[in-house]
């Protein structure tokens, strides 16, 4: 299954996307915050990135989900700073304290083509919402050096839809996070009261442009939609609501990974309920949770791990 990029870009559509995007950038509407600064000139607002992308990793990951990593890994890249900025981010370091570097286009293209040429079955952009412009950009360089992988869009879920209409035919793999259902824990914990409005737009376009995740007879991701939902102490992230939004309103047959990998990071010791990790009681119902609320395609593979590491 070839990569859509290459047909978008084959069509000469995708040079109208990067000037799309970099225009965005003059008066940044990338994301729901809406800051409206000139990040062209240099300016930057809550995800403290102006005109360079900025990344802080690259390397062939096996901790990602089975579909993604197979035997050559997930080629995943992370992208320095963050738009939601959860207090408890467990990439913290990356997410709030701006490690990592600038790059220009040339070598963005480059870090994508080193690691194809590693064996990794995807190009997998951690963070990338407040970057979409200078992925873009690098895209074209990219491809003229024979990039040929899907792309996969690994981001928080509080997206502009608009930005995402940019991306049709560019991503062939969404990943979002669906992280909390409550405006108040939202609020509290990523200073986003409109979270679950944004992200249920969000999921909903990413569905409409690649559907439900489709793999290869190795069982290897090759487009479609695939959620994260990140298990709470005592409940905070509304699992069960979430599980019922996906299988109502997007599909009985949308890819979630329920994960237990929760513990206190970043500012969380300044919030009581976020102190401790969760009990392998509050996992397993939230497992329990989507099944009953329709969802049959879970990580079962990575459940099985978690359940004997819980």
């Amino acid at each position: 299954m070839e990569a859509s990029y290459l047909k978008t870009h084959s069509e000469g559509s995708l040079q109208e996307r990067i000037e799309s995007a970099l225009g965005i950038l003059e008066n940044c509407r990338l994301c729901p915050r809406h800051c409206e600064v000139n990040r062209l000139e240099g300016e930057v607002g809550v995800c403290k990135t102006g005109r360079q992308a900025m990344i802080s990793s690259y390397s062939p990951h096996f901790g990602e989900e089975d579909p993604l990593v197979g035997r050559g890994g997930s080629g995943t890249i992370f992208m320095t700073h963050c738009n939601l900025g959860c207090i408890f981010c467990q990439n913290y370091e990356i997410s709030h304290l701006s490690e990592g570097v600038s790059v220009g286009a040339a070598d963005l293209a480059q870090t994508m083509l080193s690691l194809q040429r590693r064996g990794c079955h995807n190009i997998n952009f951690v963070t990338p919402t407040h970057m979409v412009p200078q992925i873009l950009e690098a895209l074209p360089e990219a491809i003229e050096g024979g990039l040929q992988v899907p792309l996969v869009y690994n981001c928080g879920g509080y997206e502009e839809v608009d930005t995402l209409r940019l991306l049709e035919g560019v991503f062939d793999i969404y990943m979002p996070d669906f992280k909390f259902w409550d405006a108040k824990e939202a609020a509290r914990f990523c200073s986003a009261p409109d979270y679950r409005e944004k992200a249920c737009i969000a999921v909903k376009e990413m569905h409409r442009q690649v559907g439900d995740l489709a793999l290869d007879q190795e069982g290897i991701a090759q487009s479609g939609l695939l959620i994260r939902h990140l298990v709470m102490p005592d409940g905070l992230a509304g699992s069960r609501e979430i599980m019922r939004f996906l299988a109502n309103e997007v599909s009985r047959d949308t890819y979630v990974n329920v994960m237990g990998q929760y513990r206190p990071c970043g500012e969380a010791h300044e919030f009581p309920e976020l102190r401790r990790s969760i009990t392998v009681e509050e996992y397993r119902d939230a497992v329990t949770m989507a099944q009953e609320e329709g969802i049959h395609r879970l990580d079962e593979r990575k459940l099985s791990r978690l359940f004997q590491w819980l």
